[in-house]
C-alpha cells in the first residue's frame, strides 16, 4: 500500500482534475446557451427561420418612424431598395396595381425575422390608410374598397422585423394617383355606349364557400362561431360594416379595408391548418375563427 502522503497527493489531484472538468462543462453549456446553439434560447424569432435571419442586422435603426408608426432603418442611398407603382384599370373590375422594385425581394417566409438586406414586404396605403400587405409586385384592387373620387395610392418597403427601409431619414416609398368613378360606372374599358353591368366581387365566383358577416352598433351578425374547412378550400369572406374599419385574418397576415356601410370581399385558400381568428382592428370585434383541417 502507497505511503499515507502519497495517497494524500493522489486525492488531491483527483480532486482538482474533477473540478476542474465541472468548470469545463458549466462555461460550455453556458457558451451554448448564450449563442443560442443549444441549451436555452435567447433569441425569439419566427419559427424555421435560421440563426442568421434571428440575429443579422443592417444598417441604423431610427429614433424617427414612418407615419404608420414603424421605426425606419436608414441604409446608405447606393445600392437601397426602391419602388415604383403603376395603377392600370381592370377590364373588369377595380385596378391593377404593379410595383417595381430595384434592389429589393419579396420573402413572404422569412416574416417576423430579422431585417436582411434588400429583402422584406411592402404595405398599400389608401389616402394614408393602410389596406393591405404586399408579398409580391402584383396586386388587385376591388373598386369596392375605393370611395367616389381622387385618391393617393402610396407603397412603402419593409424589412422582415417590420422596421421601414429608409434613405437620408425618409422611408423607401412609392406613390400614384388613382380617380375612382361614381358607383354603377366602371373604372375599366367599357365596350359600347352604355355602363357596362356591375361585375361580381373578384374571387367570389372562385370560392369553395362564402360567410357573409354584418358588423352593426357594435354587435356581428350572425353571431361569431367556427368556420370549418377542408386545406386547400377557398373562402370568401364578404364583411359589411357600419363604420370604417380594418379585417384582419391572423395567421395568414391578410387584411381588408372596410368602408362604411359598403361591402367589401376577402377571398383566400386555407392552405395553413390550425384555428385562426378573424377579427377587426378598431373595433376588436372577432368576425369568427377559421378552423382548417
Amino acid at each position: 500500500m502507497p505511503p499515507r502522503a502519497a495517497r494524500g497527493a493522489t486525492y488531491r489531484r483527483t480532486a482538482r482534475s474533477a473540478a476542474l472538468l465541472t468548470l469545463t462543462l458549466a462555461l460550455l453549456l453556458a457558451g451554448g446557451a448564450v449563442t443560442g446553439c443549444g441549451g436555452r434560447a435567447t433569441t425569439h424569432h419566427k419559427p424555421g427561420t435560421s440563426h442568421e435571419q434571428a440575429s443579422g442586422s443592417v444598417g441604423t435603426l431610427l429614433p424617427a418612424a414612418d407615419a404608420a408608426g414603424h421605426k425606419l432603418r436608414e441604409v446608405p442611398a447606393e445600392g437601397a431598395p426602391e419602388v415604383q407603382l403603376a395603377v392600370r384599370p381592370d377590364s373588369e373590375d377595380g385596378w391593377n396595381l404593379q410595383l417595381g422594385v430595384k434592389n429589393f425581394r419579396f420573402t413572404p417566409d422569412s416574416t417576423g425575422g430579422a431585417a436582411l438586406p434588400g429583402a422584406g414586404h411592402a404595405h398599400l396605403e389608401l389616402d394614408g390608410r393602410k389596406i393591405a400587405r404586399l408579398y409580391g409586385p402584383w396586386f388587385h384592387l376591388p373598386a369596392a374598397q375605393v370611395p367616389e373620387g381622387a385618391h393617393t395610392l402610396t407603397v412603402r418597403l419593409y424589412a422582415d422585423d417590420h422596421t421601414a427601409w429608409a434613405v437620408s431619414g425618409k422611408a423607401v416609398e412609392g406613390a400614384a394617383q388613382l380617380t375612382a368613378p361614381a358607383p354603377g360606372r366602371s373604372a375599366g374599358h367599357g365596350h359600347g355606349g352604355s355602363p357596362p353591368a356591375q361585375s361580381p366581387t373578384p374571387g367570389q365566383e372562385q370560392a369553395d364557400r362564402t360567410v357573409t358577416i354584418t358588423v352593426r352598433d357594435g354587435r356581428v351578425a350572425p353571431a361569431p362561431a367556427r368556420t370549418e374547412l377542408r386545406r386547400g378550400e377557398r373562402l370568401a369572406l364578404r364583411v359589411t360594416s357600419d363604420r370604417a374599419d380594418t379585417l384582419h385574418v391572423h395567421g395568414y397576415d391578410r387584411e381588408l379595408a372596410l368602408h362604411a356601410g359598403q361591402e367589401a370581399t376577402l377571398t383566400l385558400t386555407a392552405d395553413r391548418t390550425g384555428l385562426f381568428e378573424v377579427e377587426t382592428h378598431e373595433s376588436k370585434l372577432v368576425l369568427t375563427q377559421l378552423l382548417v383541417r
